[in-house]
């Protein structure tokens, strides 16, 4: 419950950030709202939650939650829960609460990365980039989000890329427990800062598993009728983690407008680029006019970021998911509910 606690206060901070324009968190409400199906939240627990969130509000701020401050604030979280229950709503008529995804495969790359090939039951639309909620039998009521390394498929086979971290319970199951014949749950796709919304070239700068949403943009690149150019910097402290090097050379092969180069930091015998993906990728620029996507550990994109604006790239051209899904601005969440 911890992880939930946090993921709804990062959510009612992102909320709050925005109290005095909510059409600019109208998406993500909408998103919030479908994504919910997925714990069999239903209209009737909005105002339960609604009555805890203004009376932890009246608790804190004291004297200085007015009348007027209390009405507004009831009014906004009104909003909120039409906006994420019509949602909700809207989305049944097309879509399950979840997918029930059958793993048909499990290849143990490394000692801490398997790649898992599932077939949902239902069709599940997503845009390449985006991610999905996971959750195993195995950690029951524990979801994770990881991203679809492949387009959408006919037959609904979906690949994930799992790296195993410390204290991770569910990303220790899908490496090593997971087998053949196993079924997965699968939430509503989410995110949209990764996804492809324009026409250029474009740059992607992967570290470990961060791979995967960026192979899926590779695969969209393959299927658009125009012919953009790719470069895939791919990145890893020793050879031996380059985990997918042979279905990415393969790729590059077969789609020529397609071009990846492996960056090993921190291994000697390695013959190919040295250091880290980031620098690597500059320096085969300059990539002026591109479009520039990183995925990888919070810590690699942050330093890959300001790598990349250090070398005169516009912000706005700089792709980064955000690696909490509920993760809010940072403007001081107390003035806002002050100003209502």
């Amino acid at each position: 419950m911890s992880a939930q606690r946090d993921k709804l206060v990062s959510a009612l901070g992102r909320i709050v950030a925005h109290v005095d324009d909510l059409d600019q968190a109208m998406p993500f409400l909408q998103q919030l709202g479908r994504d919910h199906r997925k714990f069999a939240v239903t209209p009737e627990h909005y105002p339960a939650v609604g009555q805890a969130l203004l009376t932890t509000l009246a608790h804190f701020l004291g004297q200085e939650w007015t009348p007027e401050l209390a009405a507004d604030w009831t009014a906004a979280y009104t909003l909120v829960a039409e906006v994420m229950t019509t949602a909700a709503r809207d989305s049944t008529q097309s879509t399950p609460p979840w997918w029930n995804a059958e793993v048909i495969r499990h290849e143990r790359r490394t000692a801490e990365i398997a790649v898992l090939t599932v077939r949902t039951d239902h069709p599940l639309h997503y845009a390449p980039g985006q991610s999905v909620s996971v959750e195993t039998h195995l950690r029951p009521r524990i979801w994770r989000y990881y991203s679809p390394a492949n387009v959408p498929r006919n037959d609904g086979v979906i690949e994930f890329h799992v790296r195993m971290v410390d204290g991770g319970a569910v990303s220790a199951a899908l490496v090593q427990a997971i087998q053949p014949g196993d079924v997965l749950r699968l939430g509503a796709p989410v995110g949209a800062r990764l996804t492809l919304d324009h026409k250029q070239d474009i740059v992607l700068i992967a570290g470990g598993t961060g791979l995967a949403p960026l192979k899926a943009l590779l695969g969209q690149v393959a299927e658009e009728g125009f012919h953009r150019t790719a470069h895939l910097f791919v990145g890893a402290r020793r050879a031996h983690e380059l985990y997918d090097m042979p279905s990415l050379q393969a790729f590059a092969q077969a789609v020529p407008r397609v071009r990846v180069i492996p960056a090993v930091s921190h291994d000697p015998r390695f013959t190919g680029p040295r250091g880290l993906a980031g620098q690597v990728a500059l320096g085969h620029g300059p990539w002026h006019g591109h479009e520039i996507y990183v995925c990888g550990s919070p810590e690699m994109v942050a330093d890959t970021r300001d790598m990349v604006l250090a070398a005169g790239i516009d912000a706005e051209r700089i792709h980064c998911e955000e690696f909490s899904g509920y993760q809010g601005p940072t403007e001081n969440v107390q003035s806002v509910l002050k100003r209502g």
